[in-house]
């Protein structure tokens, strides 16, 4: 990190740097920038983790699972819900258990294959994941707030077009560039 970056002051210790202490000033600007988002999206994570837990009792795995079927009122099958929370089936087994349980999911036969399950939020874990998602995105949008829009929709862009170029695999194995 460079002297004149206006974070320096306020992120002076190892321990608040969190990812960005591993950077030297001599390192290259990208490997900065990595290291910067890393501890950025850590950070948030964290503090989102922390929340969760604090306000509704709930692990981050399972807001995330919560979340993935609300998009889905007819539920998922779980091989399905599997590789969008890329998590193994043993993970969505044991969440499934244990939501199931406290009556927040159902498990359903799958009607076209008698191997599967589909899960689904009940109106009871449809009403809890509104109250917690309601939270979340206030707690998203108090974080982000020392962003202006403009900034906010130039880093959106920005970082869509960084995952397409990673996801293409564009410039792999290419060395030196600056």
């Amino acid at each position: 990190m460079s002297r004149n970056d206006a974070s320096h002051a306020v992120l002076s210790d190892a321990e608040e740097l969190g990812h960005e202490a591993r950077a030297g000033h001599e390192d290259h600007a990208m490997l900065k920038l990595w290291l910067r988002m890393l501890a950025s999206t850590t950070q948030i994570e964290a503090e989102i983790r922390r929340r969760l837990r604090e306000r509704f009792g709930i692990s981050l795995a399972r807001f995330d699972y919560m979340a993935q079927l609300y998009r889905y009122e007819d539920g998922l099958k779980m091989r399905v819900l599997s590789r969008y929370l890329m998590v193994t089936g043993g993970n969505v087994t044991g969440l499934t258990d244990e939501l199931e349980r406290e009556g927040m999911v159902a498990r359903a036969p799958s009607p076209d294959d008698r191997r599967a399950w589909i899960v689904s939020l009940t109106p009871e874990g449809r009403s809890a994941f509104e109250a917690m998602a309601n939270e979340h995105e206030q707690w998203i949008l108090e974080m982000f707030s020392g962003l202006d829009m403009k900034t906010v929709k130039q880093m959106y862009n920005q970082l869509g077009l960084l995952r397409v170029h990673v996801m293409r695999g564009d410039g792999a194995g290419e060395e030196g560039q600056a």
